[in-house]
């Protein structure tokens, strides 16, 4: 491990930790940081499998989220927080910024709405399962039949409440309205599915199908929602390659899908520190990263 402190990376190069000296949170991937009226979000290289962030990065993986979310929210037509992917004045004058350039964004501080805004346009993870016990998924009842994969009839919204920690959970929209109010959540709902069928629709133009996504919203001036935090990239969308597809089985991913099969297939107990992972998982890893953003923004 080296350190160039206020920034820690790997021996492949990937970034793990920044240390700027504002307040700071920081999730599995992001480092965020409070500029007063507008907050600093950097997209490290971390990597999290199985709800453990591992030791190692993944190179450049910050900046390919980064560019990638940039790209969407040009190309949607909705209201969203980012305001700037210049590294603010007041940390450049201090000192060398350049492992931030690339990868961070400056965006409007909102009041988070505690539900993740998930779209399904296909049948696979946490719906299948579902779909095969009750033949339901949060509460849209499915036609019978449908398989591992399947295209759904028409895209459904499946509101997840956000945990601190561990899995978060799949609700129904009922819920959703108990929660925050029937008009914010269905305003959410169709939302999330219009940006959703906007962004499944180009990406099949591009050969890539968005099986799933998840968008997360904020409320700003006394209640305006707007789109915030990362957007449609393969960390929190499932990205098939159209070519491929075939359903009745899980698909191949443009994510860190090569991690969790080295992961299940390694000895790791899931309960300890999780190991470092080879070099060719990690370039792997990477490439899939690359073409996914390359096949989506040309």
């Amino acid at each position: 491990m080296s350190n160039s402190a206020p920034f820690q990376f790997d021996d492949s190069g990937a970034l793990l930790e920044t240390q700027l000296p504002l307040p700071r949170r920081s999730g599995k991937v992001r480092d965020v940081y409070d500029l007063g009226d507008e907050l600093l979000v950097v997209s490290t290289d971390r990597i999290s499998a199985f709800d453990y962030i591992l030791p190692c990065g993944i190179p450049d993986k910050g900046k390919l989220l980064t560019k990638m979310s940039e790209f969407w929210f040009d190309r949607l037509e909705v209201k969203h927080h980012l305001l700037s992917s210049e590294v603010p004045k007041i940390l450049s004058d201090q000192f060398d910024t350049q492992p931030l350039e690339g990868r961070i964004m400056v965006v409007r501080k909102a009041d988070v709405v505690p539900f993740e805004c998930v779209a399904r346009g296909y049948l696979e993870g946490s719906g299948w399962k579902e779909y095969q016990a009750t033949r339901e998924v949060c509460g849209n009842r499915l036609p019978d039949g449908l398989t591992q994969c399947a295209a759904l009839p028409e895209a459904i919204f499946t509101p997840a409440t956000k945990a601190e920690e561990g899995h978060d959970e799949n609700v129904s929209i009922g819920r959703m309205i108990a929660d925050v109010g029937s008009d914010l959540a269905l305003q959410l709902r169709d939302q999330t599915l219009r940006l959703y069928k906007a962004a499944a629709g180009y990406a099949k133009s591009r050969g890539i199908i968005i099986a799933d996504t998840k968008f997360e919203f904020g409320l700003v001036d006394g209640g305006e929602a707007i789109l915030i935090d990362e957007v449609l990239t393969p960390d929190s969308s499932r990205f098939w390659d159209a070519a491929t597809y075939e359903p009745g089985h899980s698909q191949p991913s443009f994510d860190k899908q090569f991690v969790r099969e080295w992961l299940m297939a390694s000895d790791w107990d899931r309960n300890s520190p999780p190991p470092i992972l080879p070099a060719e998982i990690i370039e792997q890893t990477a490439a899939k990263y690359q073409e996914a953003f390359d096949r989506l923004a040309g």
